[in-house]
């Protein structure tokens, strides 16, 4: 068995439209399902960051206890079940409230499954800085929050960020499971265009060759990002030693 190119030019000759609309819709989702899961991310990780100190009060004690509670089921759930599980549970329970489109119940599932290991990103970034510069935040009278959001989160998220990177690449593949709520990503197109020709062997190898690019070039540019943050970084670091 070998693949006959000549039938992959026809193919992509033929369907260009559609694999287009494909791609548009994969690279969509899987930005803004990024992006989204990100910011839900920086609050879970932010909430799973507090302390309980011995001088809260009882119910300050109980709130927080609750909160963290409830990040760490959502996680829970979130990171223990398929994305194309979610996609179909969520969408049909919600459905008569919301009245949505699957469009919009894929973007909020990718978001909420990113938004889980988002945040356990965002907390392993957390707890990789020195405990001691929370110490010197509280002694110079900064807040809990004020610490967290203008000297520890900063610090957690540059260095979280092959990971955060990671995520975005992994969800232009994940995106494939959508397809189950009829979302007409790359993969749902592939779909349709090999069940229309027959020619499944070419018309899979286009489409593969397709993600690879937009995960390639994804990479490349997260790479590039992440050598200028590790520049930036140790230009800091020599400024810091200098003084």
């Amino acid at each position: 068995m070998k693949i006959d190119f000549e039938v992959v030019w026809r193919i992509i000759r033929k369907n260009l439209s559609f694999f287009l609309h494909g791609v548009k819709w994969t690279c969509l989702f899987a930005f803004i399902g990024t992006f989204m899961g990100f910011l839900i991310g920086l609050v879970l990780g932010g909430v799973r960051a507090i302390s309980i100190e011995h001088t809260d009060k009882p119910f300050v004690r109980l709130l927080k206890r609750f909160v963290i509670l409830c990040t760490r089921f959502y996680v829970w759930v979130f990171r223990g079940t398929p994305m194309m599980v979610q996609a179909v549970f969520i969408y049909y329970l919600f459905k008569p409230v919301f009245q949505w489109n699957s469009h919009t119940a894929g973007l909020v599932v990718i978001s909420l499954n990113t938004g889980a290991y988002m945040a356990e990103i965002i907390r392993s970034g957390i707890q990789s800085i020195d405990p001691g510069q929370m110490e010197a935040c509280k002694s110079i009278g900064m807040s809990f929050m004020q610490s967290l959001v203008h000297v520890i989160m900063p610090q957690a998220i540059k260095n979280a960020f092959p990971s955060i990177g990671n995520e975005f690449v992994v969800n232009i593949k994940d995106t494939s499971v959508l397809n189950v709520i009829a979302i007409t990503e790359l993969y749902f197109q592939t779909v349709s265009i090999a069940g229309s020709n027959f020619k499944y062997i070419e018309t899979y190898f286009i489409t593969a060759c397709i993600y690879l690019f937009l995960t390639t070039i994804a990479s490349t540019f997260l790479n590039y990002i992440e050598k200028k943050l590790d520049v930036k970084r140790n230009v800091e670091n020599m400024f810091v030693e200098s003084h």
